[in-house]
């Protein structure tokens, strides 16, 4: 059975070439340091007509590699994090299947602990 991070954002108002440009450079950046080729990384899906007021959408599925979990949450929410920033005034959720992300205004979207170095090496040395 597998994991996914699901994000989406939605507002009335639809993406200004700027922010569609901005959206380009997010995922652009987040592809070419993502670390792992093995990994699924940051998947935004097309723009689906039916949903107008839905900006933006994606998914990424966790690894089943306990070492690459949580690099891969932080690259990934990192860069739904630099999304939520760029489109303001969107209505954003963002979960992993039933469990919401919490945002924060300094650090983003993060689960508590999971920015733990000690957490990671135990993790990584599974």
């Amino acid at each position: 059975m597998s994991v996914s991070l699901y994000h989406s954002a939605s507002r009335a108002m639809p993406l200004t070439d700027a922010e569609t440009a901005a959206v380009g450079r997010i995922a652009a950046a987040h592809r070419s340091s993502f670390p792992y080729q093995d990994e699924e990384s940051l998947c935004l899906y097309d723009h689906d007509d039916s949903r107008p007021d839905l900006i933006v959408a994606g998914s990424t599925k966790m690894p089943f590699d306990p070492g690459h979990l949580l690099p891969v949450l932080d690259h990934v929410l990192g860069s739904v994090t630099e999304l939520r920033r760029a489109l303001p005034g969107a209505e954003w959720h963002v979960h992993m299947d039933d469990l919401d992300v919490p945002w924060d205004e300094t650090e983003g979207y993060a689960f508590p602990g999971m920015r733990d170095a000690d957490l990671a090496a135990e993790l990584d040395s599974l």
